[in-house]
């Protein structure tokens, strides 16, 4: 059972973990040296400590606990109980879920790990924005992709935004950085993957002919701002554009991703008659 310890002052130092949480940078070094993520939201705790993530503490109001009472049952962990005014001035946002946990990371999985079995995959490339990263981990895992391969610059999934815009499907959904980025995707190809590059270049097919007859996919996506490096455009065994009405020429990389997503699943049913 979780012991509830109630706190009244914003600096204890039990409460280290959730401070500055608006400071991305500060947050993504602090998580990153001490090993731990934070969850926000009923949900996303839940989702986060049913996938087998340790808690290290959870911070909420009064009024989530018996929300979360058979999670707090699980566990002997620290449950610091505050009122949500000195929630907000520990995090320096209103935390209008009014529930957090810290847990801990676990060592990221080996690429041969990862891709056992798995048939469709999403590749990112320098998607830097951690909204977009989390909105396409939920898109994969909506459309029933087996896995999510992230180049170095990537945006770091486990943090607070992006679990909590994609619902906590990174939880669910297996991922890896990928060591090497200059041959990540002609790896990929000699693996078995046909890999799809997203891109405006003029020789793409639209995604319905690029992805039609594959067996094995991966759809690769770049950057929010300049899509694709040269070298994984160039690298990809197949260019796939989304088609779009006139004077239109681009989706958000998110966006981008649901279509694409949704599509390639469907490259192998039937035709509907």
């Amino acid at each position: 059972m979780a012991r509830l310890t109630e706190v009244r002052d914003a600096d204890d130092p039990r409460l280290a973990d959730y401070r500055d949480l608006r400071d991305v940078q500060l947050r993504t070094h602090l998580e990153a040296e001490h090993g731990l993520f934070l969850a926000e939201g009923e949900k996303v705790v839940r989702r986060a400590v049913e996938a087998g993530f340790t808690p290290r503490s959870f911070l909420m109001a009064p009024r989530w606990l018996d929300g979360l009472a058979d999670v707090l049952a699980a566990g002997d962990v620290a449950c610091y109980v505050v009122t949500e005014a000195l929630a907000e001035q520990v995090t320096g946002f209103h935390v209008h879920r009014g529930a957090l946990a810290s847990l801990e990371r676990r060592p990221l999985p080996s690429l041969d790990e990862v891709l056992q079995d798995a048939r469709n995959v999403l590749v990112l490339e320098d998607v830097v924005d951690h909204t977009n990263v989390g909105a396409i981990f939920r898109c994969g895992a909506a459309f029933g992709f087996d896995a999510v391969l992230l180049a170095p610059r990537c945006a770091d999934p486990l943090y607070r935004r992006s679990i909590k815009v994609g619902m906590g499907a990174v939880f669910s959904t297996p991922w890896t950085r990928l060591a090497d980025w200059y041959d990540a995707l002609p790896d990929l190809s000699a693996r078995g993957f046909t890999t799809v590059g997203l891109t405006l270049a003029e020789e793409a097919a639209p995604i319905e002919q690029a992805v039609a007859g594959l067996d094995r996919v991966a759809l690769v996506l770049g950057s929010e701002g300049h899509g694709l490096s040269a070298r994984w455009e160039r690298s990809a065994d197949r260019r796939a554009v989304i088609a779009m009405r006139e004077g239109i020429d681009s989706l958000n990389v998110a966006a981008a991703a649901a279509v694409a997503c949704y599509v390639t699943v469907r490259r192998s049913l039937p035709t509907p008659a």
